[in-house]
């Protein structure tokens, strides 16, 4: 006989059911992730958010990255049409609106935005400057420059202590100097950096092309603020006379910078007010063939007076807004300098009304037009 086994149906049922689930696991595993981009050999167990590359292990990821230039940052803003929008992509937009939201009640919150623009001592600096003619400005105090500047004020000597920065462009050297008394010359400041003999010896040794250079052939130069970043233009200032007498009507930001350039560069620093002669003469020409124009409008001839000359008043013209001064090239003008031409009230009458002058005109054409009918009729 041959043996039996026992076999309860109970236990044949949960074979069925093992099998049956060990067989959907394996192939929703196949269909889900394939083999490794990078390597090709293993199954892929990770996939890229940027560019959706699967990768087996942390080597191949990082291969991806150095291969491809991949960040692996998912672009959150990147364009998805509806037939692919589902729930993850609109969680995805979702988380994206909070973190917004977080990034900007966090810059409200920082303490570097609720810092004051300037300070109390800016303001008395650049009023104290103001008696001198010289117009003084200020960075945001975040700025490196603003915290460099170390420039003060005596109120007693009524002087000014600069900080001033020197720089030497052909030897790509620059120095700062601090408490620089605006009596000083130019001369006087530089004297330390570039004299043969009186200047320091590790400082001669760095600035060789200017020591060797008599003073003559070198001149210092600062750049005019307050122009645009393509028309670059810059100050010369006389090394003979002082600091202060240098910066008197000129524009500075912070604190001087001085520009000190040898003879063969001069060319590379243009002047203020000298980069388009033929446009100012151009501009002086037509001003004046407008005024005469309007000159030779305002005399006319009278029929009634047998070729006499008559001037005749012309209407007036509105008023046409202009500038305090005029421009130059690349030049920044603040749009408030024409606030005080803007209030003034216009002197011209309502159109369609006479005036008084037009009137007795027309009274006096009357009368001589009455005076030669009545010569002619004697005549006759």
């Amino acid at each position: 006989m041959a043996p039996t086994t026992d076999t309860t149906p109970g236990a044949h049922c949960e074979m069925e059911n093992n099998c049956e689930e060990e067989e959907p696991r394996g192939t929703k595993r196949k269909i889900s992730l394939s083999n490794c981009g990078v390597c090709g050999s293993e199954e892929a167990k990770y996939r890229c958010p940027a560019c959706l590359a699967n990768s087996c292990s942390l080597l191949c990821v990082k291969k991806h990255k150095d291969d491809t230039g991949c960040s692996g940052v998912r672009n959150k803003t990147a364009f998805v049409t509806i037939s692919e929008f589902d729930e993850m992509t609109l969680l995805s937009d979702y988380r994206l609106l909070e973190d917004t939201g977080r990034f900007a009640g966090g810059a409200t919150r920082d303490k570097l935005i609720q810092i004051p623009r300037s300070t109390a001592r800016a303001k008395r600096l650049a009023a104290n400057a103001r008696k001198l003619n010289i117009t003084l400005r200020f960075l945001p105090i975040t700025f490196t420059k603003s915290k460099e500047n170390s420039t003060l004020f005596f109120t007693k000597d009524k002087q000014f202590l600069w900080h001033v920065k020197i720089i030497f462009p052909q030897s790509s050297t620059e120095f700062s100097q601090r408490r620089v008394l605006d009596g000083q010359t130019l001369e006087q400041i530089l004297t330390p950096y570039i004299h043969p003999t009186e200047s320091d010896p590790v400082t001669r040794q760095k600035l060789k092309m200017y020591v060797r250079t008599p003073f003559d052939h070198v001149k210092v130069f600062m750049k005019a603020e307050g122009r645009k970043a393509n028309s670059v233009r810059y100050h010369e200032l006389d090394i003979c006379k002082t600091l202060r007498d240098n910066l008197s009507y000129k524009t500075i930001i912070e604190y001087p910078v001085l520009h000190v350039v040898l003879r063969e560069h001069w060319k590379e620093f243009p002047l203020k007010g000298s980069a388009d002669p033929a446009s100012a003469c151009k501009r002086v020409a037509l001003q004046k063939e407008l005024q005469d124009q309007e000159n030779n409008r305002g005399v006319q001839v009278s029929p009634f007076l047998g070729g006499a000359c008559e001037t005749i008043p012309e209407t007036e013209h509105p008023p046409v807004k202009r500038a305090k001064r005029e421009a130059e090239e690349g030049e920044l003008i603040d749009s408030s300098e024409g606030e005080e031409e803007e209030g003034k009230p216009a002197v011209n009458t309502p159109c369609g009304k006479s005036t008084d002058s037009g009137n007795s005109l027309a009274d006096e054409l009357e009368v001589i037009a009455g005076e030669l009918e009545g010569s002619a009729d004697g005549v006759n």
